[in-house]
């Protein structure tokens, strides 16, 4: 015990030195004017913001050049490569399951489709080892047919019969995405009078078979855009089958100066079809938005919060999530973090001043307690279906549909110490399809009939590496400001505990996502099997616990999430697990914000870090699309008093002549039309500016979410786990 204070003691010091030395010197490149125009006068790398320009994609080649050379000339990268794809392309992965019509969906990849196929089987089929499957799409064949480089980005299908659905295709990745019909029947797209919109960010959604709510760019009204400066859309029409969008009838409004990722409808409908209601979000920002509801041919506001999350209508009852406290107008408080089902009615503006309803209604359906969190939410005709996480740790539970007494549950089985994910519900007849795995445990897929409150194990995917000689622990660190910050670790059962493993410490911290235990099978094929440690940092701004637990971290306060993480490694170095020689951290999107303020702030701690997919600049990123979407979570720089604490952080302007940097690995996408990849451009460029050693690699094609192909998923992975067992393993 005395070591291990003493150790804490000994990193604490090194950790007040190096706040010290930096709080005593500016950081170079940190303007000092941090107005906008002031901040982008003192930026000398603006070119790379050009997504294609000259300049930007001379960068990229040269860059990759040398960080192939470095990564796929190390003699385990054709081995990591084989080892990836070989797990991303097997057949014997589990299918995932959606109810389509009568039977069951499924997209599939492997070495034969690598860009997929959409197809189906009879769940009696889909039961058996070895389902006999109708191939409905083939999006190999349809990107030679159109010489395309189409990528599946799912299908919408009409209830309950299923047989038209809008299916949205990426060209390369992107998160914009062409949309067409499609007839399950035919198995093939609708060429007379089928709905097809161009490529963009849509937000869309069946009203009837001859109908569908669009929300899109309807191009330039009076000289002006129809998208937010985030490049998302603010109006709402209906697009009959036969016209244009230009034709199409405004149903809402929204403005240009909305927050968010957009105005969005939706159509809510019982297991026969019937409409329960038609509603509209309007997002404020990230996380405030007003909720309308198509009232005969008007849009009424409803008296709701402006901190929600809407998770379906059960009867006449919106079901959703309190992301704050609500008293609702008869003075009943209700807590942040609650599910809720309220009626349609009572949500209603009152009709005259004074009014004042009284519900008698049970709207609260489940509240968790501190150390819970509500993860998943699925609604059918009779059950509200809920995973919960507790501590980190999933479960899932059925409510009964209690309208006017408190709901009575089902707990369903599942793994201890494990996630649960929920999978896809057939409304009317009361199944869905839920998983659950661990970090050491292969997934296993249910199918729940909640009527019947039973749960069927259907089928158990395939173990992906020897997890006999590797443990997982629960621990908490204790950060800046006291607060225990829980992480998992999966660590060799026979580690030495001198500080020699090489750890992965993994974080993300922000928009209320949680991460509890979850089966990485190329993580545990590459890296666990070599004798590597990982693990997830479970730090504030996430949703492990609520939505208290994520706005601890919001805008002014984000340096929580960056002591978090910094305690989680101190403790790991403290506890002799690893020591900063062998621990690297990795972050992907957010996380990148995570990842490269950590190694701005206590480069100290760390050997390696792989930074993919990144937010770094984050004195310009409402300037990078689709940046401004997420004001909300990081404050908005444009204003003075929010960009001084930005300064304060952001990993672009606090990089520093002398630091001792490690070897960092700089990752992203060319079509990555999220966080837009000036950011990862950038700081690699600063760092080689400076004089410091770094990889910088950028897919060409492809887009944030990485799911183009296995095959290029699988030398990403072997990139990345080159690098790691470069910096920590050697």
């Amino acid at each position: 015990m005395r070591s291990v204070t003493k150790a804490i003691l000994s990193i604490a010091a090194i950790s007040c030195l190096a706040t010290s030395a930096l709080a005593q010197s500016r950081p170079p490149h940190m303007p000092t004017d941090l107005s906008p125009a002031g901040v982008r006068a003192a930026d000398d790398h603006l070119a790379l913001e050009e997504v294609e320009g000259t300049e930007a994609m001379a960068f990229v080649a040269s860059e990759n050049e040398k960080s192939l050379a470095t990564l796929t000339g190390d003699p385990r990268y054709e081995t990591f490569r084989q080892q990836a794809f070989d797990i991303l392309s097997a057949t014997d992965r589990t299918p995932s399951p959606t109810f389509l019509g009568d039977g069951i969906g499924n997209f599939w990849q492997d070495a034969e489709h690598p860009k997929g196929i959409w197809r189906r089987t009879t769940l009696a089929s889909y039961r058996t080892a070895t389902p006999e499957w109708e191939t409905l799409l083939d999006i190999d064949a349809l990107s030679a047919a159109e010489g395309r480089d189409w990528v599946w980005k799912g299908a919408q299908c009409l209830a309950p019969q299923e047989t038209r659905c809008l299916i949205s295709l990426s060209d390369g990745g992107k998160d914009a995405v062409v949309v067409r019909e499609f007839d399950t029947v035919a198995k093939g797209f609708v060429t007379n009078n089928g709905f097809v919109l161009p490529e963009g960010k849509h937000r869309i959604a069946w009203l009837d078979r001859g109908t569908i709510l669009v929300a899109t760019d309807f191009g330039l009204e009076d000289g002006k855009p129809t998208l937010t400066e985030s490049g998302y859309p603010f109006i709402v029409k209906g697009l009959r089958r036969g016209g244009t969008l230009a034709d199409a009838g405004e149903m809402f409004r929204g403005a240009a100066t909305d927050g968010g990722y957009g105005v969005s409808p939706a159509v809510y409908r019982d297991g026969e079809g019937n409409i329960l209601g038609v509603l509209v979000n309007r997002p404020l920002d990230t996380y405030r938005a007003e909720t309308w509801m198509l009232d005969g041919s008007n849009m009424i506001k409803l008296v709701l919060p402006e901190r929600i999350s809407i998770r379906g209508m059960i009867d006449k009852r919106l079901v959703f999530t309190l992301d704050e406290d609500w008293t609702r107008r008869e003075g009943q408080k209700r807590t942040a973090g609650s599910l809720m089902a309220v009626t349609l009615n009572t949500l209603r503006p009152p009709t005259r001043t004074g009014d004042l309803f009284i519900s008698t209604e049970a709207d609260v359906v489940f509240t968790p307690n501190a150390r819970q969190s509500i993860e998943d939410v699925a609604v059918t005709d009779e059950k509200i279906v809920v995973v919960v996480n507790d501590n980190v740790k999933g479960r899932i539970i059925a409510f009964n549909n209690n309208a006017t007494r408190p709901w009575t549950s089902t707990i369903l089985p599942a793994a201890d110490n494990a996630a649960v994910h929920l999978g896809d519900v057939a409304r009317k007849t009361g199944r869905v399809f839920y998983t659950f795995e661990g970090f050491l445990t292969p997934s296993t897929l249910a199918l729940a009939d909640l009527t019947a409150a039973t749960a069927d194990r259907i089928k158990v995917s395939p173990a992906r590496f020897d997890a006999s000689k590797h443990v997982v622990e629960q621990f908490e660190a204790t950060s800046t400001d006291g607060t225990k910050v829980p992480y998992f670790l999966v660590r060799p059962i026979a580690a030495p505990m001198d500080g020699s493993t090489p750890t992965i410490l993994f974080g993300y911290g922000g928009f209320q996502i949680a991460f509890p235990p979850a089966y990485k099978p190329e993580m545990g094929r590459l890296w666990l099997e070599n004798g590597g440690a990982f693990v997830i940092a479970n730090i504030r701004g996430g949703g492990e616990f609520g939505p208290a637990w994520h706005q601890a971290a919001l805008k002014e306060n984000r340096q929580r999430a960056f002591d978090d993480f910094a305690a989680v490694a101190r403790d790991l170095s403290a506890r002799r697990i690893t020591s900063p020689r062998r621990l690297g951290i990795y972050g992907r999107s957010n996380g990148g914000v995570l990842t490269s303020v950590s190694i701005t702030q206590h480069p100290e701690f760390y050997n390696a870090a792989v930074i993919e997919s990144p937010l770094i600049d984050m004195l310009r990123y409402p300037d990078l699309p689709a940046g401004a979407s997420w004001i909300g979570e990081y404050g908005d720089p444009r204003i003075p008093e929010e960009a001084a604490y930005i300064a304060r952080y952001s990993g672009y302007q606090n990089l520093r002549e002398g630091a001792r940097y490690p070897r960092l690995y700089i990752t992203t996408n060319t079509r990555d039309d999220r966080v837009h990849p000036g950011h990862a451009r950038k700081f690699a460029a600063r760092l080689g500016q400076m004089g410091y050693d770094h990889l910088y690699y950028e897919e060409t094609s492809g887009g944030h979410s990485n799911d183009a192909d296995p095959v290029a998923n699988a030398r990403r992975w072997a990139r990345h786990y080159v690098y790691l067992s470069q910096q920590l393993m050697d």
